[in-house]
C-alpha cells in the first residue's frame, strides 16, 4: 500500500454525486468507485456494480460473484481477509468498473460506459498498473479498443480466459464473468498467474513497500 494512501475506498476522491447519466442516477442507490491499493500492479475491471457491491459500496463484494473474486485474490496473495469481507484487506490489486452506477433492470448502455470512461482512465493513469484484468466480454472489448491494437470484436473472452495479451504499456489477463465461471476456469486463471505471470518480472512488490 502506498505510504500516502489513507483509505482503500475511492482513494482518489472521485465524484460521489456524479449526475452525468440521468437514467442511472435515477435508479442507483449509490456510486461505487474503485477500491484498493493505489500502488497496485494488478487492476481488475468489471462492467458495473452488482446489487451486493452497491449495498456495501465496495467493488466485487456482497455476493457470490464477489466471493469468487475474493477467493482468487486470496489465492494470489492479494488479500489477507476472508472472501466475504465487505472491506477486503487488499494489497497489490485495485478493483473497479467501467461504470460506477447500477441499474436494477439492465446492463449499462454503450453511451453510459463512454460517459463514465474518464473515471477509469484516471485510475489507470494514476495507478499505472502492469497488468489489467478485464472481467467479462464487455470489459475486454472496452479495454482492447482503448488500450491495444486489436480490432473491435476480434477477441473472445472464452478463448482468452487465463491467458496474457500485450497492451499499450501493460498486459491484459482476460477473465470470464464471475457469475459464469466454473471452478475449473477459476483454477485455470489462478494457475496461469502463479505459473506464467509471477514467474516473470511480477514479484508482488510494488504494492507492499510500506508493509
Amino acid at each position: 500500500m502506498d505510504a500516502n494512501q489513507r483509505t482503500f475506498s475511492n482513494p482518489f476522491s472521485m465524484d460521489e454525486n456524479c449526475t452525468n447519466c440521468s437514467k442511472l442516477c435515477a435508479a442507483r442507490e449509490r456510486i461505487v468507485h474503485g477500491y484498493g491499493d493505489v500502488g497496485a500492479e494488478f487492476l481488475f475491471v468489471g462492467v458495473s456494480p452488482s446489487e451486493g457491491a452497491e449495498q456495501t459500496g465496495v467493488p466485487f463484494t456482497g455476493d457470490q460473484a464477489g466471493r469468487r473474486l475474493q477467493e482468487i485474490l486470496r489465492d494470489l496473495g492479494f488479500v489477507r481477509s476472508e472472501p466475504d469481507a465487505a472491506e477486503p484487506d487488499i494489497q497489490n490489486a485495485f478493483l473497479t468498473y467501467l461504470t460506477r452506477c447500477r441499474h436494477p433492470d439492465r446492463e449499462p448502455t454503450d453511451t453510459e460506459i463512454d460517459t463514465c470512461e474518464p473515471f477509469l482512465n484516471s485510475e489507470i493513469r494514476m495507478i499505472n498498473p502492469q497488468l489489467i484484468v478485464p472481467i467479462g466480454q464487455r470489459a475486454l472489448d472496452a479495454l482492447a479498443i482503448d488500450y491495444t491494437t486489436y480490432r473491435p470484436g476480434s477477441l473472445s473472452i472464452e478463448e482468452l480466459h487465463a491467458t496474457t495479451l500485450r497492451g499499450r504499456g501493460f498486459e491484459l489477463l482476460p477473465m470470464i464473468n464471475l457469475t459464469a465461471q466454473t471452478d475449473e476456469e477459476t483454477n485455470a486463471f489462478v494457475t496461469h498467474v502463479l505459473e506464467n505471470v509471477f514467474s516473470r518480472d511480477y514479484r508482488q512488490t510494488k504494492g507492499r513497500q510500506s508493509r
